[in-house]
């Protein structure tokens, strides 16, 4: 990318929504449905780089097109969805969540070695505990301790065979 386009991208980021709005309807030709900051900052950089750089290629578009054709879209709630709402508010509750299978038992020590540092997790019924305070899942834990993402499961080697 080219100085001059990094410049105009990042001059978009001052912008206040009234302003990337109007800037969306000159690239586009439309007004923009959303009124999301973050959004229409995207779609105008997007446009000012495929102004200066180019489209994506046909072949690319057609496989886009084909994963979009693939994609499982739920237009409407499922039908037990508006059977719940009828229902008193007392029924209505959530259902407890199943624990995940590949989880120890409440009570269990987790451990991994990490940068020279024993790391040594709890599991509860509802979480787990790292270094006295409660965590709600093992990738928070795993963030906390590294300063980057990671699936927790993996981190701490309870992935099964074959996941990902």
């Amino acid at each position: 990318m080219d100085e001059g386009l990094r410049r105009e991208i990042e001059a978009l980021r001052k912008l206040k929504t009234k302003e990337l709005k109007v800037r969306y309807r000159e690239l586009f030709g439309e007004t923009s449905p959303s009124s999301n900051h973050a959004h229409l900052f995207r779609r105008v950089a997007w446009r000012l780089q495929v102004r200066a750089e180019g489209d994506l290629s046909e072949r690319a578009r057609q496989r886009a097109a084909q994963l979009a054709d693939e994609a499982d879209l739920r237009l409407r709630a499922p039908h037990q969805f508006w059977a719940q709402l009828q229902q008193p508010a007392e029924a209505r509750d959530p259902p407890a969540l199943k624990r995940d299978g590949r989880l120890p038992p409440a009570g269990s020590l987790l451990q991994r070695a990490y940068r020279g540092q024993s790391i040594v997790v709890k599991v509860l019924d509802d979480g787990f505990e790292y270094h006295g305070r409660p965590y709600t899942s093992l990738s928070a834990i795993a963030s906390q301790v590294t300063g980057t993402r990671w699936n927790g499961f993996g981190f701490f080697g309870l992935l099964k065979q074959g996941q990902a």
